[in-house]
């Protein structure tokens, strides 16, 4: 039997959108409030107790930007992937989330805005990443540094549940979820 991964997936920290309450998804240039930068160096620090042995990033910028101080405080590298977006929401993204309740179909996992990507994708992509994180790990411990919804989309897979069924709670920003998947058999 391969060796358990252990992943501490990271949720970035508040980002300028996250306070002003718009939808984010895939929208790569939003930077990090002071709060944000605030609750990316505590992740960081908590982090840097759990001593992961590799650090991956989405390569949106509020990630981005909370994998630096995850990097300073563990004292190693990261490396960016667009596996670890966010759910994209194609042209709601910019809108205010509270406009959206009508218009997104939070029941159906198989729904997207035009443009955008549904719960079942993004609990593809996350599936296809933690398949090769599970046959290849770079290390025991790899820090994830993601976002809100790809976290919900890891807690699925890891549990063997479906893109209907992904937990209801969202990680705040700036917390740390630590997450372990089974060994797979040797070939």
């Amino acid at each position: 039997m391969a060796r358990p991964l252990t992943l501490l997936l990271v949720r970035h920290g508040q980002s300028e959108w996250n306070a002003a309450g718009l939808m984010q998804g895939q929208t790569a240039h939003v930077p990090l409030t002071e709060l944000g930068h605030r609750q990316a160096a505590a992740a960081a620090a908590e982090l840097a107790a759990l001593r992961p042995g590799a650090v991956l990033s989405s390569d949106l910028l509020r990630a981005v930007q909370t994998a630096e101080h995850c990097a300073r405080a563990v004292g190693l590298p990261f490396t960016t992937t667009p596996a670890l977006r966010e759910q994209g929401y194609g042209v709601l993204e910019g809108r205010p989330s509270r406009e959206l309740w009508d218009v997104v179909d939070w029941t159906d996992p198989h729904w997207s805005a035009e443009g955008g990507e549904s719960l079942a994708q993004l609990h593809g992509r996350v599936a296809d990443l933690l398949a090769r994180l599970s046959a290849d790990p770079p290390a025991d411990v790899v820090a994830l540094v993601t976002h809100g919804d790809t976290i919900r989309a890891a807690q699925a897979v890891a549990a063997g549940r479906g893109p209907a069924d992904l937990p209801a709670v969202t990680p705040h920003n700036g917390t740390v979820t630590r997450l372990e998947l089974a060994g797979e058999p040797a070939p």
